[in-house]
């Protein structure tokens, strides 16, 4: 029976007052265009340039503001994730078969056309969530894809983050924040095509508008809070473990990190180092308001235990810090999960930033029945049927008597005019 030696509190839920507000932003860009899009852009970001297409003047001086070693970086993470991307892809065949005589089925992986990228750049800005949202679908194949990002204190796109969004493969790259960036991806601006489909995280205002924007563009996934659960068992090293729940908690107050043991005696132990780093982490203030918020410690009577309350979790980034011998039957056992992370030295650092799996993954328990972004979501499986008159002999039959079953007549009698053409 598990044991918990510390709870979480309640996660809040969207407010209302948030539904409201994007409701209302929406409404009014898409009445008013553009001109709404500068009167937001100007109150809530103090961003209000002739044009918020960047050019390719700003992504080189971006370029040249950025050190050599963080461009060297930030190319061997691209490489990474282009390359795992690729291998992806290839395991998305196309398929065609004659399933009967004359009948021939098929399937065709088409790309989405258009792709609007949303790279977060409120707290932090992030450079990795370019390579996740823009360098995955260049390699899908969608022929144009839209960076967009939010200004930095009034002047553009922070340049580490640019730099990041054009060396991914962006084809056009808009400087605009929150609502308004995204009804302008889904609408489109004067000077902007609109896209079809809309990736990548935000805060609540962000995904707020990616919900209510959802049919009218495609969208990855509902992205909430970041997420970290932990699996470890005695041979575990408490101050990796607490280092890793801190590192994930600086995401945002609200972000939950969750310890689920197999030993008591490190349970404690993490825990207590937990508050001993909090001492001098860097980005204590955010962190540890999220450990005290919602933070939570659970010792689980075995590993068979720990894994069925991992499940129950659903958690975006599952670690495991286990014995090398435990780590398949973990892997084997876990289902419901946005990344795996076997080891302790596979940490949820790598995989947001440059390992090459994508960062943009399930939240809330999402999980259990989804999983992240990757190549193939940018991707449409579209299929097709061609037929010969001994497929319509073989299959017309069937396709009459089935609508005439269900009192479609008009259904009926397109199988029968193919049938009598046989006689």
């Amino acid at each position: 029976m598990a044991e918990y030696l510390k709870h979480a509190e309640p996660a809040g839920a969207a407010g209302e007052e948030v539904r409201r507000v994007v409701s209302e932003m929406l409404l009014e860009i898409e009445r008013r265009g553009e001109a709404a899009v500068r009167e937001y852009s100007r109150r809530l970001d103090d961003w209000d340039p002739p044009s918020f297409r960047v050019t390719g003047e700003e992504v080189r001086a971006a370029e040249e503001a950025v050190p050599d070693d963080l461009r060297e970086h930030i190319a061997f993470a691209q490489t990474q994730v282009r390359a795992f991307a690729t291998r992806q892809r290839a395991t998305l065949g196309d398929l065609e078969l004659e399933t009967l005589p004359g009948v021939v089925l098929g399937h065709r992986h088409v790309p989405v056309d258009a792709v609007g990228s949303y790279v977060p750049g409120g707290r932090y800005p992030m450079l990795a969530s370019a390579f996740m949202t823009v360098v995955v679908p260049k390699v899908a194949g969608v022929r144009r894809v839209v960076a967009c990002a939010p200004p930095r204190g009034g002047a553009g796109i922070h340049p580490a983050q640019l730099h990041a969004m054009a060396g991914s493969g962006a084809d056009e790259i808009v400087c605009l924040g929150g609502v308004q960036a995204l009804a302008a991806l889904a609408y489109g601006l004067d000077d902007l095509e609109p896209v079809d489909m809309i990736v990548g995280a935000g805060n609540a205002y962000v995904a707020e508008a990616k919900r209510q924007l959802f049919g009218h563009v495609g969208i990855d996934l509902l992205a909430g809070p970041t997420e970290i659960l932990v699996l470890a068992d005695a041979t575990a090293d408490p101050t990796l473990v607490a280092a890793d729940l801190l590192g994930q908690a600086e995401h945002g107050p609200g972000s939950p990190a969750v310890l689920v043991s197999t030993s008591r005696r490190l349970a404690e132990d993490a825990g207590e180092e937990v508050e001993n780093l909090l001492a001098t982490w860097p980005t204590a203030e955010v962190a540890g308001e999220a450990w005290r918020r919602r933070g939570e410690v659970v010792v689980a009577s075995g590993r068979d235990e720990a894994i069925e309350l991992a499940n129950a979790y659903a958690f975006e980034h599952v670690e495991v810090h286990a014995a090398e011998a435990e780590l398949d039957a973990y892997l084997d056992g876990l289902r419901n999960y946005g990344s795996l992370f076997l080891g302790p030295d596979a940490t949820v650092v790598y995989g947001d930033k440059a390992v090459g799996t994508n960062h943009v993954l399930p939240t809330a328990g999402a999980a259990r029945y989804s999983g992240g972004l990757w190549v193939g979501k940018f991707l449409k499986t579209l299929t097709y049927q061609r037929l010969t008159a001994e497929g319509t002999g073989a299959v017309g039959p069937a396709a009459e008597a089935i609508s005439r079953a269900e009192s479609m007549a008009g259904h009926a009698l397109t199988a029968r005019m193919r049938l009598d053409r046989l006689a």
